[in-house]
């Protein structure tokens, strides 16, 4: 005995919905990082919030989190940039 398709409608609709959100998650991610995957097992190092961190000089450089640059000088006012909290000398 063959099985009315009306039975299968929840199951098919069920499917697509999560197809569906899987996708649009992935391409959120995705667009949150500038186009690339999604960064997993950052260590402490890249995350450090210090003037040190590699993620933060790349935010400062390139003006986003993930994008990085190869050029063998910094860019104009770069030197300026720093997160190093001026401090007055002890006289």
């Amino acid at each position: 005995m063959p099985v009315p398709f009306e039975a299968l409608l929840p199951y098919a609709i069920m499917t697509v919905m999560f197809g569906v959100t899987g996708v649009s998650l992935a391409g959120i991610r995705t667009f949150k990082n500038d186009g690339l995957r999604q960064r997993h097992n950052v260590d402490a190092w890249d995350q450090q919030s210090t003037s040190t961190s590699l993620m933060e000089r790349d935010r400062r450089l390139t003006g986003t989190l993930r994008g990085q640059s190869d050029a063998a000088y910094a860019p104009p006012g770069f030197e300026l940039s720093s997160e190093w909290k001026i401090e007055k000398r002890y006289v």
